[in-house]
């Protein structure tokens, strides 16, 4: 088996934006309802129908279930992120999984979401706003941290993929420009400590045990220094997704379908254990624990749907 969309970088770098420009018409200016996008024959799938249910391996969490409330549907749901009050849910959407990613860029749909908490449920579910009007991008790998944003996107003016940030102001994304990580360091979906120091993101670079990696980098004076190798995560598969927990004690990531935690002993990184398999990938943890991920749905050997899930902290 594989999963359809395990990185949404990595695919976007074989369709770079400037190629498509001329076919795909621009955004709409009003956003266009994301259900309206989702192939008519489409059937929701759901846990009773889930022929490779997600699994907790380990004590201390309850059994995942999809999030409550408005966020998941008939499309592909990826890439959580959680801020660390567990109040706002930040996601990746495509409504047709199987559709190429050219014309992801011009569906007028495709992008990142958020979705608020309300009484336990996820309440409305909104298109976070990241170019200008009339502008194609399309943006993923969302990572929230106080009062920024740093997203991956394709966007007119760029070839290929590159790193973006923006600051909320006003109660609106703005000011969006290419973030300030060295091009050789080859910065692949991340995670930044609360105090802003460390990075920790996946990438094949040189230096690496196979595959995708671990690295982390740490900022000096302003400078992200050369990143390191976190051997002790590492293997010949691939390891990447990182997510910090809130406090920094903790760090989960995915590897072979399935999510991994490392626990911080005296300063050091321990022996990943497997927490949630199968099917279960790109980690998100809010300051109770609870354990935000991606689930896949298969129907033989073809991924058909992507929801949401959590494992509630006991």
């Amino acid at each position: 088996m594989r999963l359809f969309r395990w990185t949404f970088w990595l695919v976007l770098l074989l369709a770079p934006l400037t190629a498509c420009q001329s076919s795909m018409p621009p955004p709409l200016p009003t956003p266009i309802p994301r259900e309206e996008k989702i192939p008519a024959d489409t059937v929701k799938m759901s846990p009773a129908s889930d022929d490779y249910p997600p699994q907790v391996l380990v004590a201390g969490y309850a059994q995942p279930v999809p999030v409550p409330g408005a966020v998941n549907t008939a499309g592909a749901e990826d890439s959580p992120f959680i801020t660390p009050d567990g109040n706002t849910l930040y996601f990746f959407f495509t409504p047709d999984m199987n559709i190429p990613v050219e014309k992801q860029v011009g569906d007028g749909v495709t992008g990142i979401y958020v979705a608020h908490l309300d009484q336990g449920q996820w309440g409305q579910v909104r298109r976070v706003v990241l170019q200008d009007s009339g502008k194609l991008s399309l943006d993923g790998c969302e990572f929230v941290l106080g009062n920024e944003i740093w997203f991956c996107s394709a966007r007119e003016g760029y070839t290929g993929l590159h790193w973006f940030k923006a600051e909320v102001r006003d109660g609106a994304w703005q000011n969006w420009q290419m973030a300030d990580f060295p091009p050789a360091y080859q910065v692949g979906e991340l995670h930044i400590s609360a105090d802003g120091r460390e990075l920790y993101y996946h990438a094949d670079r040189p230096g690496g045990k196979g595959g995708l990696d671990i690295w982390r980098s740490i900022q000096v004076d302003g400078d992200w220094q050369e990143p390191v190798n976190l051997d002790v995560l590492n293997t010949p598969d691939s390891e990447g997704w990182p997510a910090l927990s809130p406090d920094g004690s903790e760090l989960w990531f995915s590897r072979n379908y399935a999510i991994w935690r490392s626990l911080r002993v005296e300063g050091e990184w321990s022996s990943p254990q497997q927490v949630i398999s199968p099917l279960a990938g790109e980690p998100t943890i809010d300051q109770a624990g609870n354990v935000y991920f991606v689930h896949h749905y298969y129907n033989g050997d073809q991924a058909i749907e992507a929801d949401l899930y959590v494992a509630y902290r006991k």
